[in-house]
């Protein structure tokens, strides 16, 4: 599909909804709004591990615990980090709060939403995702998958806060480059009737803390949905100088798909967009 070029327009802020928990673990079968078409990227696998990837669809939930899904999420419980996070691009100017969460299902605890540390059993914690003190003066930012520049609502904003929708992200680039590129996705999208993004990344061999994976590369796609049709563009970094590279989503496809760590054949969008 062809790129499509920078225009200007207003974009909707949501409503704000109250806040009370986050995140729970089960397919993508419940927020499918997030995918193009309702279809998710590809879903590795692992022939060794049925277990190792893990579907989530990220929610907060409101006062009367009706979920409300914000994006979805594939991670990966080995290198506990995400492979991908996909969501609807939104901006608004909204107050940044920082704090992080953890899955308690993920490693054997019984609260079926995502919340704080001590609900997972002591000897379970950090078995199969990462932990706050993973991080603690290791280097390396928690970069976030679905930035918080790409919510429009305080809600949204918290639920990006989930250490799910995070990897191990060297300070400069995630300060530099990395935050260009995601200002200028919020550009890019302004014409769009909808803008679908997926951001992933590509594991490195740098581990910290308890066994939690570097990444090497940050990759995102987006399908912007306009009157006359469907575009795409794709973005990966860094590079040798540190930068972010722009290609076709087809071109994205087949490096992601050449990689021995998928090891299978990969596609964001499909022919979709």
């Amino acid at each position: 599909m062809q790129g499509f070029s920078m225009k200007t327009s207003h974009l909707v802020c949501l409503v704000l909804l109250p806040v009370l928990s986050q995140a729970r673990v089960t397919t993508f079968s419940q927020c499918p709004a997030f995918f193009v078409d309702g279809q998710s990227p590809t879903i590795l696998q692992d022939p060794g591990n049925n277990n190792r990837y893990q579907q989530i669809c990220q929610c907060l939930l409101d006062q009367n615990d009706k979920p409300l899904y914000f994006y979805a999420t594939l991670y990966d419980t080995q290198n506990k980090i995400p492979v991908y996070s996909a969501y609807n691009l939104s901006h608004a100017d909204i107050d940044r709060e920082d704090r992080w969460y953890v899955e308690p299902q993920l490693d054997g605890g019984s609260y079926e939403c995502m919340g704080e540390e001590n609900q997972i059993p002591i000897a379970n914690r950090g078995q199969r995702q990462a932990l706050n003190e993973d991080y603690f003066g290791s280097g390396y930012d928690k970069g976030h998958l679905f930035p918080v520049y790409h919510t429009s609502s305080s809600s949204a904003m918290l639920a990006t806060s989930t250490l799910t929708n995070a990897a191990p992200q060297d300070p400069t680039f995630n300060r530099g480059r990395w935050r260009v590129h995601e200002n200028a996705m919020v550009e890019l999208a302004r014409d769009c009737l909808r803008a679908f993004m997926v951001t992933g990344v590509v594991p490195g061999n740098t581990v910290i803390g308890n066994g939690v994976r570097v990444a090497k590369y940050y990759w995102s796609a987006i399908c912007c949905l306009e009157k006359e049709g469907r575009h795409s563009q794709a973005f990966i970094g860094p590079d040798n100088n540190g930068q972010v590279q722009g290609l076709s989503v087809k071109e994205l496809d087949a490096r992601l798909s050449g990689l021995n760590h998928f090891n299978t054949a990969f596609t964001v969008f499909g022919e979709r967009c």
